[in-house]
């Protein structure tokens, strides 16, 4: 399928079989992080695959929106590695890196045939002190990943979007 293909078709899947993506699957998804491009390509993400009882468990505690998926990314990113704008003080790109990274992840994994749904419904400082993260890494995003159920389908407003008027400005 082409991109607009892909694009129009995925959704946040919040129903997944019962069992972890595969190994195979899950070096072709991390490889698409890989090769995301990001601030000065300074590569301050950071992936923590969670596959064991033991860790979806936990993140069962931090966040109610794992949807029972056997396999659980959570991005972070190292904040002494982002790309700092050095013209105006306070602006970087650790979270706009690892947005696009896990838009990468979340793209490739439908193509595959994996579904992702994008969580940020969480306390960040409760995970990263459940992980036990170093005091210069921030949290981003959950992402619970794997095969979507036989009855799994987007929410009712998946199709609805806004003019393209509403969202694009011409300059």
């Amino acid at each position: 399928m082409d991109f607009t293909e892909l694009s129009e078709s995925r959704y946040s899947v919040r129903k997944f079989k019962d069992r972890p993506v595969s190994k195979e699957h899950m070096q072709i998804i991390l490889r698409a992080a890989q090769l995301a491009p990001t601030g000065c390509n300074y590569q301050p993400q950071r992936i923590y695959v969670a596959e064991s009882e033991e860790a979806i468990g936990r993140l069962n505690e931090i966040s109610r929106c794992i949807f029972g998926a056997k396999t659980v990314l959570v991005f972070t990113y190292n904040e002494d590695e982002e790309w700092k704008n050095p013209l105006e003080k306070g602006r970087h790109s650790g979270e706009q890196d690892v947005s696009i990274v896990a838009s990468h992840v979340m793209l490739q994994a439908w193509e595959l045939g994996i579904g992702t749904c994008w969580v940020n419904y969480f306390s960040n400082s409760r995970l990263e002190k459940e992980l036990g993260l170093s005091e210069n890494e921030r949290s981003v995003l959950i992402m619970p990943m794997g095969y979507p159920a036989e009855d799994a389908s987007p929410l009712a407003m998946h199709s609805e979007y806004k003019d393209i008027s509403d969202i694009v400005r011409y300059l």
